[in-house]
């Protein structure tokens, strides 16, 4: 009697299916880079997510076979510290290759089209972050005075992102490396603010407006749009609204007070540090230039917290998590306005520009408004001798 083994035609079934499950590839060579180990990361909406990982052969051949998504999807491979990314839409098989040394300098990568372009303008990233780090060590190293390098930053970022928005995202906004770019970091920080600047909302209301007709029901386009909007809310939010003074704030000196919540939580007012030299500092931690104004706070608070300076920080960051991390450490006092750049107290203080400070000497007197730490330093000399 002849037997047949059942199980035979159900694994072939299963076999076939998985074959036929959608499905691309990422392929290539890192030449410099035998024996280490290269990853390929999903780079997603609120965190990158490892797919998988090999060790790289002498030749520093890889491949990898991903699961397709729904919708257009970023992807990185990422070695040491350095990356490639690249958007994956209906392409069956990307290939890059490069040299590790020189990673994140040049690679190439086919098919090229939103790829070339993610390539250019994660270039141009690189080449700048690469800037700002040897100014920062030049500033470290005092080499360099805290106030150049604000200046030198700012204008680099300025330039930056002035390149990005012309020749990318309104020059394309229909287009992936656009959404790319507006997600873009330099020192952990977004180039583009979606919160806080009206300027950069603009980019992202240009791309969101383009994925939503492209891809309706995207995690992304969701994400985009609804960060457009806060973006939007936000920046109308001060528009024909009148600010008072409440009688409570104000105080027998010559300053509004403020009370804000700390990092733990608890009400800390300006006010009770009337009779000490006071440095109120209105500031965004989440900005590039936020660990310079910090070292140049640093000076500041080594040279005269000894003589009874207390430094008042008022952060005007949309993300509350970022401004606890980014505040952790520092020795003054650092409290959090919810209402973020759009808090009253900008027209109370008369502020224009971040970083911004004022200095309230030990009789509770408001002095002038500075945006200079050297300025600063020179005026707490002559009060505090």
């Amino acid at each position: 009697m002849k037997k047949t083994n059942i199980f035979l035609p159900l694994l072939a079934a299963l076999l076939m299916a998985c074959n036929s499950t959608p499905h691309f590839k990422v392929k290539g060579s890192i030449t410099d880079a035998g024996g280490m180990t290269l990853y390929i990361d999903h780079v997603g909406v609120s965190a990158n997510e490892p797919l998988d990982s090999t060790t790289l052969d002498e030749g520093g051949h890889f491949s990898f076979t991903i699961g397709r998504y729904a919708d257009p999807e970023f992807f990185r491979l990422r070695i040491g510290m350095k990356y490639v990314n690249f958007v994956v839409d209906s392409t069956e098989t990307v290939e890059i290759k490069g040299d590790f040394p020189t990673l994140d300098k040049d690679y190439s990568i086919t098919p090229s089209g939103d790829n070339d372009k993610i390539k250019e303008v994660a270039l141009k990233q690189n080449a700048l972050q690469a800037s700002i780090d040897g100014l920062m060590r030049q500033t470290i190293d005092k080499r360099m005075e805290v106030r150049v390098f604000n200046d030198s930053v700012a204008a680099m970022l300025a330039r930056f992102k002035d390149d990005v928005k012309v020749n990318y995202i309104f020059a394309s906004p229909d287009r992936l490396f656009s959404y790319f770019a507006l997600f873009m970091r330099i020192n952990d920080f977004l180039v583009f603010d979606p919160y806080n600047n009206r300027e950069d909302i603009k980019c992202f209301a240009a791309v969101a407006t383009s994925m939503e007709r492209l891809y309706p029901h995207s995690d992304r386009t969701k994400h985009l749009t609804n960060l457009t909007l806060r973006g939007m809310r936000n920046t109308r939010a001060t528009e024909g609204r009148t600010f008072y003074v409440p009688e409570d704030k104000v105080k027998e000196v010559g300053f509004i007070d403020i009370t804000l919540n700390d990092a733990d939580g608890s009400r800390v007012s300006l006010g009770n540090y009337v009779g000490k030299t006071i440095l109120l500092d209105f500031t965004v931690q989440q900005s590039p230039t936020s660990v310079g104004h910090n070292l140049a706070l640093r000076e500041i608070y080594d040279t005269f917290g000894s003589r009874g300076l207390v430094i008042y920080q008022v952060s005007l960051d949309a993300d509350e998590h970022y401004w606890r991390q980014a505040t952790d450490n520092l020795p003054w006092v650092c409290v959090w306005d919810p209402d973020g750049v759009y808090s009253p107290l900008i027209e109370t203080y008369n502020i224009k520009s971040i970083p911004s400070m004022y200095i309230i000497d030990s009789k509770g007197d408001l002095q002038r408004l500075y945006t200079d730490t050297d300025e600063v330093t020179k005026a707490l000399r002559r009060l505090m001798p």
